[in-house]
């Protein structure tokens, strides 16, 4: 099967792989297009348009001027310890904010129907330290493509530092990664900003797959995006602060951040439910359709916490959101209906977590699996016994 053939062009986005690559998901899709089209027929019912809401609209304001409200009073007016620490915790939760909400849906195209809307709000990424071109390859295309399939999905590729998959190799260490990652997880976004984006440049691959190096506009915006997010970060408190001062609180406010970012996503993919499939060896061929792959791969969580959902832009809806990338994640709660009854019809698998803290649970035990020393099974001796 080629791999032009089992790309689908519908709402959900998909990434076309990279020339070399052999990995294709069965054709079978009947549950995709239907679930697709109870979903439309639901959108006309209510009469409402999936993207272009005014509900994100005033949303994006509001995170976006408390956004800049903690950083100029956390640069220009905080003069002692209990000042700075609210403010701090505000900052690293609004940068946290601006990419779940407004950065999420504007690069998925979510946002608007406008392609110059979307690009806008996925620059926002940029003006908090990542690059919105190269979070398109890793994320939007490698990622919501390839779903917890290892050496696919870079996303839950630490490296040696831990072990998130069963197809990963496991190190002495990672016994105690139920431990030492949700340490790990507040450096997530330092990581982005001094390091990742700089070597996916330099050496044009994410995680084990190349991808196109950006080049004239893009690339441009990937460098003003770099010198406006670190003149906001250390150029501009500098010249308030010394230097000690402004490094520890980017890192204070990174690591708030960096753990929000982190966390969303492990409780998404990274759980005792959520399935690692791999293709065959020798054909490059997943078993399932690419829409039960998501299903297989992908959990919800305190889908009834509508505060949580604000805060983190519906992404306690997950399946929802990998299914259809280009809904407005507004509408999540609404999708979630439609796709769970199709689900239960189909005898399709539906993950869900019922609160934020039972899926915290779910990653833990998770992890410490993982990581724990394999058990041999005891040896039989199955000679026969000497006669007498």
């Amino acid at each position: 099967m080629s791999h032009g053939s089992t790309h689908h062009r519908d709402d959900a986005l998909r990434s076309v792989p990279h020339p070399g690559e052999r990995l294709a998901f069965h054709r079978d899709n009947a549950f995709q297009r239907e679930l697709r089209r109870r979903v439309e027929a639901d959108f006309r019912e209510r009469g409402c348009a999936q993207r272009d809401s005014a509900a994100m609209y005033a949303k994006t304001a509001i995170i976006l001027a408390a956004f800049a409200a903690s950083y100029v009073a956390l640069v220009f007016f905080a003069r002692a310890w209990w000042q700075a620490l609210p403010l701090t915790l505000l900052l690293g939760t609004t940068m946290a904010g601006v990419g779940f909400n407004i950065m999420h849906d504007g690069g998925h195209q979510a946002y608007s129907r406008h392609r110059w809307v979307n690009k806008l709000m996925a620059f926002t990424l940029d003006l908090v330290g990542g690059s919105s071109y190269i979070w398109q390859w890793k994320h939007a295309r490698y990622h919501h493509t390839y779903v917890n399939i290892a050496q696919h999905d870079s996303d839950i590729d630490l490296g040696v530092l831990g072990r998130l998959s069963p197809e990963q190799p496991r190190r002495p260490w990672h016994r105690f990664q139920h431990i030492y990652l949700w340490v790990l997880y507040t450096v997530t976004a330092i990581r982005w900003h001094l390091y990742g984006d700089f070597r996916d440049m330099l050496t044009g691959r994410i995680g084990e797959r190349p991808f196109d190096r950006p080049r004239g506009g893009d690339l441009v915006l990937f460098v003003l995006g770099k010198l406006a997010f670190f003149a906001l970060a250390f150029g501009l408190p500098l010249a308030f602060h010394s230097l000690g001062t402004v490094v520890a609180f980017y890192a204070a406010v990174s690591a708030v951040a960096g753990f929000l970012l982190a966390i969303v996503f492990q409780l998404a993919h990274v759980v005792e439910e959520a399935d690692f499939p791999q293709p065959d060896p020798a054909s490059g061929q997943m078993e399932t359709p690419w829409a039960i792959h998501q299903l297989q791969t992908t959990v919800d969580f305190a889908r009834d916490n509508r505060v949580l959902s604000w805060l983190i832009g519906g992404l306690n809806f997950q399946v929802e959101h990998h299914l259809f990338v280009r809904i407005s994640h507004v509408h999540y709660p609404a999708v979630a209906k439609v796709v769970e009854a199709t689900c239960r019809e189909f005898g399709v698998p539906y993950h869900a977590h019922r609160t934020f803290f039972a899926g915290i649970a779910s990653h833990y035990r998770w992890l410490r699996r993982l990581g724990a020393v394999p058990v041999e099974a005891p040896v039989t001796n199955t000679e026969p016994l000497p006669a007498h």
